[in-house]
């Protein structure tokens, strides 16, 4: 098991290895797999980007991404930011823009609205992650079920076997009305948010409840 000093020295190799991150601004600090990322960066998506780059790490079991959004002398009025918002979501062919809203306030951007499939919604946050001038983003779309509780069990755990990242053996899927409940133990973080990737692919999954524990 590695130490939390080999950990920390492997995020940072990571992180410099990122391309959409500046490694020089953050902080990071590791204790029993427990990673905290502190210090600034300039938009909200490199704060999303070092938080991905450090899930990737093997021996990371958990997060607390305490990056700050630091922006520079100009400030973007949130009216102009909306304006942006509204064209990143209609640049990307997989957002169905005309069925969200965008709601801005002091930097914080909300999206609201209904879309048939999870990656209409994660894509949705994902044209505007770069944006200059937000300083977090809540994703309030909703995702509308379509399947039956039982068909979306059966689609997930079969998309599991198909997995050469996931060990299905040891992950339960139990699903309710749209929510899915992922329980078990997988070896990695990068299993666990592989397994809870595919759980958000079936049609019809309107919530996920990760409860899968990292026992590399």
């Amino acid at each position: 098991m590695k130490s939390d000093h080999q950990l920390e020295q492997d995020i940072v190799h990571e992180l410099a290895y990122e391309p959409s991150v500046n490694e020089s601004h953050i902080g990071i600090s590791a204790m029993n797999g427990i990673v905290t990322l502190g210090g600034h960066v300039p938009t909200f998506g490199e704060k999303c980007g070092a938080e991905t780059a450090t899930k990737r790490v093997a021996g990371v079991r958990a997060i607390a991404n305490e990056l700050e959004v630091k922006l520079g002398s100009t400030k973007q009025s949130d009216s102009d930011l909306a304006t942006a918002c509204v064209a990143a979501l209609r640049a990307r062919i997989s957002v169905p823009d005309e069925k969200l809203q965008v709601i801005v306030r002091d930097g914080w951007v909300t999206l609201e609205g209904d879309v048939d499939w999870q990656y209409q919604k994660v894509a949705s946050e994902q044209a505007i992650y770069y944006l200059y001038g937000i300083r977090r983003i809540t994703n309030a779309i909703h995702v509308k079920p379509t399947l039956s509780p039982g068909d979306v069990k059966e689609k997930i755990e079969a998309a599991f076997l198909r997995s050469a990242e996931i060990d299905s053996a040891h992950i339960q899927v139990e699903t309710r009305e749209g929510k899915v409940t992922l329980r078990g133990n997988v070896h990695s973080w990068f299993e666990r948010n592989e397994a809870l990737d595919a759980a958000w692919a079936a049609p019809g999954v309107t919530a996920v409840e990760n409860d899968l524990i990292v026992s590399p």
